[in-house]
């Protein structure tokens, strides 16, 4: 555990009238599976685009996924807003958004290749490449940095047998600096896919990186 002074444990205890407790309280005990269709349009654009599994090679938007690409067009009122979801659900399918992808997309919202590239270009939670199947962001930010930032993200790239940006020999992590996560009350804040781990320390990493192969074993 890092020693660095006045580290904020991240959780203050049940002080409410429900018996909650933190897994409660984070969701880190949710069950269920999201709906590939997005489910309610109103919720279709808002799903993480991250996940565990990803195809590069899958077709963009079929099936289920159709349905949910036509919601979110539904959602906007022109194909540019409607761009960073269906963006979102590119990069669900294949993990990453390469040019071809981005081309796919311009011509099903019926955008100039060049817009979309130069959108999707500006944004680093698109990945140009390939990742690996957890993608580990440390947030090296003013609030992170000074609660030990730096330290979080040696231990990661220690334990992942890589260097930074590069993905582990079996494919399983990539790790990067995020310029900030919004959870500068618990620092440091990683998040993993779509996930948040706050109040990260360097001797916290063996166990989450523990957890996150131990999930791949359940699959």
């Amino acid at each position: 555990m890092s020693d660095v002074p006045f580290r904020n444990p991240g959780w203050a205890g049940n002080t409410g009238e429900f018996d909650l407790s933190e897994a409660d309280v984070r969701g880190t005990t949710y069950a269920g599976e999201r709906p590939l269709d997005g489910g309610h349009p109103s919720t279709s654009a808002s799903y993480p685009f991250m996940l565990v599994a990803r195809n590069p090679g899958a077709p963009l938007f079929e099936g289920p996924y159709q349905e949910r690409f036509e919601k979110i067009r539904g959602r906007y009122p022109t194909a540019r807003a409607a761009l960073l979801p269906a963006l979102n659900l590119a990069q669900e399918i294949r993990g990453h958004v390469s040019p071809e992808t981005m081309d796919e997309v311009a011509a099903l919202l019926g955008l100039s290749s060049a817009y979309v590239r130069g959108v999707a270009t500006f944004y680093t939670m698109y990945n140009k490449r390939p990742v690996g199947r957890f993608l580990i962001q440390v947030c090296t930010n003013i609030s992170c940095n000074l609660c030990g930032a730096d330290e979080v993200l040696a231990a990661f790239l220690q334990h992942t047998d890589t260097e930074l940006g590069d993905t582990s020999a079996d494919e399983n992590f990539t790790v990067v600096e995020a310029e900030c996560l919004a959870a500068c009350g618990f620092p440091t804040c990683v998040q993993i896919n779509e996930r948040y781990f706050e109040d990260v320390a360097a001797g916290d990493v063996p166990d989450i990186l523990r957890r996150l192969t131990d999930e791949l074993k359940g699959d």
